[in-house]
């Protein structure tokens, strides 16, 4: 008999913040700090809140890239991605609303595995209609650029 997995869960996450800038998360059995760092008031124990979401886009494209590419039947091996984003801090200096903080993302990711570049582009798509945290940056208006390249021989 197959076990059915639930298609919606609840994520449970806590904090405990003891000062303006920094949170201690707890998620499952993980515990990490996202903070300030120490020219803006905090104690620089972990990435910003902006860092961090950010960062999660990575750590996203990542699990999902290798999870399309296995249903592809694509060999990326391992990624390295570097991402660049165009982010208006008007909003967090309290300058002004902004409605779209995160401009732009560049998204750089290299594969070296043995896809070539026609793999490549059809692995991007499938991870655009997959990955959680690009459908939210895009829809909340973002522009996602990604450049995705197999991993040059020397």
């Amino acid at each position: 008999m197959a076990i059915r997995q639930k298609t919606t869960i609840a994520m449970k996450i806590s904090a405990d913040s003891p000062s303006h800038s920094l949170s201690n998360i707890k998620v499952r059995d993980v515990e990490f700090a996202i903070d300030e760092p120490v020219e803006r008031g905090g104690t620089n124990l972990g990435p910003t809140p902006t860092e961090a979401i950010v960062s999660a886009l990575i750590g996203c494209t990542n699990v999902i890239g290798h999870k399309c590419a296995n249903a592809l039947d694509i060999d990326v091996g391992h990624m390295h991605i570097d991402v660049v984003c165009e982010f208006d801090r008007r909003g967090v200096t309290l300058a002004e609303e902004i409605d779209v903080p995160f401009k732009k993302i560049v998204m750089n990711v290299t594969c070296d595995g043995a896809a070539d570049q026609s793999d490549l582009d059809r692995l991007v798509v499938e991870v655009a209609k997959f990955c959680p945290l690009s459908k939210v940056f895009r829809q909340a208006g973002t522009v996602i650029e990604e450049n995705w390249k197999p991993a040059t021989v020397i």
